[in-house]
């Protein structure tokens, strides 16, 4: 029976010399690439102390922003929960208490905020969906874990520092694509 591809050719296979038994060149080829490799420039990024250079559109961590006068800019609407394809993003809404002005923008607020980073597919949905850029994804990624409630940010996890209070911090936290776009 014919083969339908020309894939599976035989192959003629001369007997080896002396020399190939030995194997011997095919060590010192061996050691030749190796040795090359000594001279070349090493890929490894020691991360702690370098990182690499990400894109513009690069999509870590989510973020809850502030505004300028360090109030939350989250008013639970849930449509980035709802956007959201991987159903990551879990939220309680609450009404603002008298007295909480200066905390929340609006009368409503979110309570409770997690995102379960196991979960998450870094799609930018959420940040999309959001009317009042309360969230979006930030130039850092996830850190390693041993557990799997450690990769469940809650909201106090993902709130932006106070601009007000530590505007250091806050700027650096903002990262240099958010400078950018505002």
């Amino acid at each position: 029976m014919q083969s339908l591809t020309k894939r599976s050719e035989s192959v003629e296979r001369k007997p080896m010399t002396w020399l190939e038994r030995m194997y011997l060149p095919g060590i010192f080829k061996g050691m030749a690439i190796t040795f090359s490799h000594m001279f070349t420039k090493t890929p490894t990024i020691n991360y702690p102390e370098q990182t690499r250079p990400f894109s513009k559109v690069f999509r870590g961590l989510h973020v809850l922003n502030r505004d300028e006068e360090g109030r939350e800019r989250c008013t639970a609407c849930g449509l980035c929960a709802v956007a959201c394809p991987a159903e990551a993003i879990t939220m309680e809404a609450a009404e603002r208490e008298p007295g909480e002005e200066k905390l929340y923008r609006e009368e409503k607020y979110a309570a409770k905020y997690e995102v379960n980073m196991l979960r998450c597919i870094f799609c930018g949905l959420c940040e999309e969906a959001c009317p009042k850029d309360a969230v979006y994804l930030s130039e850092t990624f996830a850190p390693a874990n041993y557990k799997r409630q450690g990769f469940i940010y809650g909201k106090e996890d993902l709130l932006i520092p106070n601009p007000l209070t530590d505007k250091e911090a806050y700027e650096k936290a903002k990262g240099e694509r958010e400078k950018t776009t505002s």
